[in-house]
């Protein structure tokens, strides 16, 4: 408890304006040098700080757009085993992702991953239900001697008429019955900015809008990079014992800047979402059925349906791939063919596309290509990593730091502990059971709703008490956000102070989901989200108009990409709206 009087200790896992300077002033500081940087700020980069701060390295990570801002925001928003790899006969894939998948929902991340459930239909007599069931069977075994395994309901097979019951609008005469099993799901881009403040708890420095544009060596070794502060242009130059490159689609791009040297090719692939009101489809669970070339997933996500996933391949612009009419119709045909009530684009509240950094084969298609990951050290001081899935980023974290761990020995005689981050619970998640159940009484004192506290408690766990604090000290900013009822003006302080947002799109995309969950994609409210980030980052009219002005440019222009047949006609329209820095 502080004694009265005492000074308030800084937050060391609150990523606001003054941290991020701090950060930038203390990693180029002339002589001094990290035992790690990192490259990168996804779920793979931020995990590697993780793992690398609390095995004892100091530890950088910078990012040159904002976290989770690729890959890492835009993916199906599942931490599930793969059913379909187990189909492939990966066994070693589906039980380390299921291991994975248990220590997230039970130890790590429990306040942010939860369990839902799919159905499997059966479309097929005799062969199918014991062909499926014996693989689900699997799926539960495996998953039973993961962490927490008991935790998730063991699969149930289900008639032609339960099917109907369960989920009124599923065109139950096209099928025999169906499977009913669970996953788990995660919002990702907060996932990716609870690992990566829990590593700057843990004493990381984390620095967004930071561009590497070279590396510096010294002989054939690899000794730090060349960087561009995007805010303000200041150049700087960072000097770490290992840099690890977690730089996903971008990987190629990075080996060239070492001369090409490496023996990682990444292929990226499309895949995009669509996103639906809940009340569109009546389901009590999701459903998972097998396309031409993919799998299609109707996912449950609070008051709405998320619905994917394409697996193409993709070779233009890779900060913001952009989906097609034609990708669209293809989503929109294939969750028709299940659905009594078809949807049309006009039920579409939200569009989002993502690359899939996959580990190029030699003629394979890219729903083909494994997700397993690969660690490489193409040149001295330099680790590379690429491939995997969101649900295995621990793993990959821990692979890189070892190929780190073992540079640091061999080079710099630098003794490394071994990894506890199946030990190091996330940010938010000790005290999260506890202050679940005073829902009702945190509700009480702070004068919200009931399901107010719950909406913050599943995005911020037991930091709820922060959101609280906050509301406490400027009761104004218990209102809900004009245009985006399901969020509080808090939160997008709590963005800047905390979480490291920088811009409006920021907060509108990543921070929050309201750029995919409101029909009009976040306009209605981004002039009054605008306005309370300015009050925190000093923000002009004009500055604070040109964030207003972009965000609708960038909205208009992903809407004139949905509009195009093809890839190239969609990326020229994308394109039109680049990054505001």
């Amino acid at each position: 408890m502080t004694r009265p009087g005492a000074p308030v200790r800084p937050d060391p896992s609150a990523l606001g304006p003054a941290a991020r300077e701090a950060a930038l002033d203390r990693i180029a500081a002339p002589g001094h040098e990290l035992d790690v940087l990192v490259v990168g700020g996804g779920v793979v980069g931020a995990g590697v700080a993780l793992d690398a701060v609390t095995r004892g390295l100091s530890t950088a990570l910078v990012e040159q757009r904002d976290l989770a801002s690729g890959t890492s925001s835009r993916s199906s928003k599942l931490v599930h085993g793969g059913l379909r790899y187990l189909e492939m006969l990966d066994f070693g894939l589906v039980r380390e992702a299921l291991h994975e998948r248990g220590l997230l929902l039970t130890r790590l991340a429990p306040h942010l991953v939860r369990p839902v459930p799919f159905l499997y239909p059966l479309t097929h007599r005799g062969w199918e239900r014991p062909y499926v069931g014996a693989g689900l069977a699997l799926y539960d075994g495996m998953a039973a001697l993961a962490p927490g395994g008991a935790g998730l309901p063991r699969h149930r097979h289900l008639t032609r008429r339960q099917v109907a019951r369960m989920a009124p609008d599923f065109r139950a005469e096209t099928v025999t019955g169906a499977i009913r099993y669970h996953d788990c799901q995660v919002d990702d881009a907060r996932l990716v900015l609870t690992v990566a403040r829990t590593a700057a708890a843990h004493g990381a420095v984390v620095a967004t809008r930071t561009k590497v544009t070279g590396f510096l060596r010294e002989g054939e070794r690899v000794v730090g990079v060349r960087a561009v502060d995007l805010e303000t242009g200041r150049e700087l130059e960072v000097r770490a014992k290992v840099v690890v490159n977690a730089a996903g689609v971008w990987t190629d791009e990075v080996q060239e800047m070492v001369g090409g040297r490496g023996a990682l090719h990444v292929q990226a692939s499309k895949g995009i979402h669509l996103v639906v009101p809940r009340d569109r489809i009546r389901s009590e669970a999701g459903f998972i059925v097998r396309t031409e070339t993919s799998v299609l997933f109707v996912i449950p996500w609070g008051r709405h349906w998320v619905i994917g996933t394409t697996d193409t391949e993709w070779d233009l612009d890779k900060a913001h791939p952009a989906a097609s009419r034609t990708d669209i119709e293809y989503v929109l045909d294939r969750v028709n063919a299940i659905l009594r009530e078809p949807l049309d684009h006009d039920d579409v509240e939200g569009v989002y596309a993502g690359l899939r950094p996959l580990l190029r084969g030699e003629s394979e298609p890219t729903s083909k290509i494994s997700r397993e990951h690969t660690v490489v050290t193409p040149v001295p001081g330099l680790v590379m990593i690429a491939g995997g899935k969101l649900t295995t980023y621990r793993v990959m974290a821990r692979d890189a730091v070892d190929a780190a761990a073992h540079s640091l020995r061999t080079t710099g005689n630098l003794a490394v502990r071994p990894s506890i981050t199946d030990r190091v619970p996330l940010l938010g998640a000790d005290g999260w059971e506890a202050r679940t159940n005073q829902r009702v009484l945190l509700a009480r004192r702070s004068g919200l709703h009931v399901a107010r506290i719950d909406a913050l408690l599943d995005r911020y766990g037991s930091l709820v008490d922060d959101l609280l604090a906050l509301v406490g000290e400027r009761p104004e900013l218990a209102e809900p956000l004009e245009g985006a009822d399901d969020h509080l003006a808090a939160e997008v302080v709590y963005a800047v102070t905390h979480e490291g947002a920088r811009h409006l799109d920021d907060v509108l995309t990543r921070r929050t989901r309201i750029s995919i969950e409101t029909f009009d994609r976040g306009t209605r409210a981004a002039a009054g989200v605008a306005a309370l980030m300015a009050a925190e980052l000093g923000w002009d009219e004009a500055r604070t108009a040109d964030e207003v002005d972009h965000y609708l440019r960038r909205v208009e222009a992903e809407r004139q990409s949905q509009r195009q047949l093809t890839d190239q006609e969609a990326d020229e329209a994308r394109v039109q709206a680049p990054d505001i820095v």
